[in-house]
């Protein structure tokens, strides 16, 4: 490659050339990389950059933009320039680069989400892969129209985090809820919360665009939670998956406290649920609705009645506080609690709710429980 008429030329464009000539000598440099972009070696690439940048940082936002739209679909661009531009706060200039470039791995993307405005954000939004890194910052400082743009976006994964943020922000927004729902790879439990927490709209244009997940709906539209609760899991491959596997493993060997503690460790939200509703006898609607409630009460009343110890109880609680949130003061508080729960009071407590369980679901309040002596 024959660069040194080129570096004179630069020379003389960025000490006494015209604007103008800078950008003709820009579009000189691009046309010459973008001819022969997979040819060049990285040794090649760094020339270019190296040159790019020189002019970029001299150039109107109006050429930077036009540089930006032919760089953005090479997956060897010169990096430095390409960082340059996704980082410009002209948004015309970064949207192309922030949109489609290979060259912006996720330390850069994050940097960026964490740094530059709504607009970038809502680039970054649009890439054809997102990962929950990268979708866990857009989520949390993206405005509504970044949330929603993520959301709809088939290549973007959510965590865990990402997902209970999402129906957190989904509440009182229809749109934003029914399409948080419609995404196939929402875990169960965020999907429950949603539905429980959705307004009668949202429900109906969930069963309505995704007759896969109307029989998970149709309860919720009558307001009957546990029905609803009873059909997602009807229609769940994973807690069909899950049931199968722990019913299976008590089948050979009565399971116990060990295999509650694993699931609850791995953040298996489904076999905790049923290993629970097996070793205290009770219907899976109410040791499901105890993981989702807000109280860490009935949380309590199972693992006492299950025989559980403190440390598996507080990776039980821990489970829940994945989607509910529970601080060091309150898991303490909670743990001290179940150390002073006597196993009869337990019991009878949780007799209780398994004559309420084929009711319309409310707050799982439980009765005033006794927990000294």
């Amino acid at each position: 490659m024959r660069t040194l008429p080129l570096i004179d030329e630069l020379e003389a464009a960025l000490t006494s050339g015209t604007n103008s000539r800078r950008i003709e000598m820009l579009t000189r440099i691009t046309d010459l990389f973008v001819g022969g972009a997979p040819r060049y070696t990285e040794q090649h690439i760094g020339v270019f950059d190296d040159v790019m940048v020189r002019l970029v940082s001299t150039i109107e936002a109006k050429a930077r933009a036009k540089l930006a739209h032919r760089l953005a679909p090479i997956g060897n661009a010169p990096s430095t320039v390409v960082q340059m531009l996704a980082f410009d706060d002209d948004i015309e200039v970064a949207r192309p680069i922030l949109r489609q470039s290979e060259r912006l791995d996720d330390t850069l993307l994050l940097a960026n989400a964490n740094t530059k405005s709504q607009q970038h954000l809502l680039a970054i939004s649009q890439r054809h892969t997102l990962s929950e890194a990268v979708t866990d910052v857009l989520v949390e400082r993206g405005d509504r129209d970044v949330v929603q743009t993520v959301v709809k976006n088939a290549g973007a994964r959510f965590s865990d985090a990402g997902f209970r943020m999402l129906v957190k922000r989904s509440a009182g927004d229809d749109d934003l809820a029914t399409i948080v729902g419609l995404r196939s790879d929402i875990p169960r439990q965020h999907f429950l919360v949603l539905l429980e927490r959705a307004s009668s709209a949202v429900r109906a244009r969930l069963a309505a665009e995704n007759p896969q997940a109307a029989t998970a709906i149709d309860g919720v539209v009558a307001e009957v939670v546990g029905g609803i609760r009873n059909d997602a899991r009807n229609a769940s491959p994973d807690f069909a998956a899950a049931q199968a596997a722990v019913e299976r493993l008590n089948r050979l060997r009565r399971i116990g406290e060990a295999e509650v503690y694993q699931y609850a460790r791995e953040r298996k939200f489904e076999e905790t649920a049923i290993a629970l509703s097996i070793l205290c006898d009770t219907p899976i609607d109410v040791v499901e609705r105890a993981l989702l409630d807000p109280g860490a009460e009935i949380i309590l009343i199972l693992a006492k009645v299950a025989g559980l110890s403190s440390t598996t109880t507080k990776a039980v609680l821990l489970l829940r506080a994945a989607d509910r949130g529970m601080s060091a003061k309150d898991l303490e508080q909670a743990l001290a609690s179940f150390n002073r729960l006597q196993p009869d009071t337990a019991r009878r407590v949780l007799g209780f709710f398994r004559t309420r369980v084929k009711k319309p679901a409310r707050p799982m309040v439980p009765p005033p429980v006794a927990v000294n002596g």
